[in-house]
This record gives C-alpha cells, sequence and structure tokens, in this order.
C-alpha cells in the first residue's frame, strides 16, 4: 500500500466531510436516545463505504473511456461550476 497516497486521500476526504449535512444527519440521529449509538455508528460508516465504492468502481469505469488527464480537467470544471452556483446563491 502507498501510504502517502493513503494520507492525502484520507485527510482530503476527512477535512471534506467535516460539518457537511451527513455529519449533522448522523449527529441528529446519535441525539435520539431510543437509538443505539453503535447502531448510528455501523450504519453511517456502512454508508459512506457503499458511497465510497461506487465512487472507486465510477472512477475506474470512466478512466478506461477517457483519459485520466481529461478527467483531472473535468473534475476540476465541476468543482468551480459548485463554487460558482454556491456565491452565486448566496
Amino acid at each position: 500500500m502507498d501510504w502517502k497516497i493513503f494520507l492525502t486521500i484520507f485527510v482530503s476526504v476527512f477535512i471534506a466531510e467535516l460539518g457537511d449535512k451527513t455529519q449533522l444527519a448522523t449527529m441528529l440521529f446519535a441525539a435520539d436516545k431510543e437509538v443505539s449509538k453503535y447502531t448510528v455508528f455501523f450504519a453511517a460508516s456502512a454508508a459512506l463505504i457503499v458511497a465510497s465504492a461506487i465512487g472507486v468502481l465510477a472512477g475506474s469505469l470512466m478512466s478506461e473511456y477517457i483519459n485520466e488527464k481529461y478527467l483531472h480537467y473535468i473534475a476540476g470544471v465541476g468543482f468551480i461550476a459548485i463554487g460558482a452556483f454556491t456565491l452565486y446563491n448566496a
């Protein structure tokens, strides 16, 4: 395993997920006194694992048909578009 890549991905995803709506929703579920905190933790973890698996599979499939360089451009344009849309609606 390439630990440099692992840590880069871990830190990127960790920072991106802090304070987002999925974390807030998880906190709300955990705040319910009648719900097991273990159930909330394992369900939220499983959901993030499945979402990540879909991302990995989609990226793998797209990389078979689209050059990696162009995928980076597409992702960059997508992030810029989302940022511009967010600023426009603010």
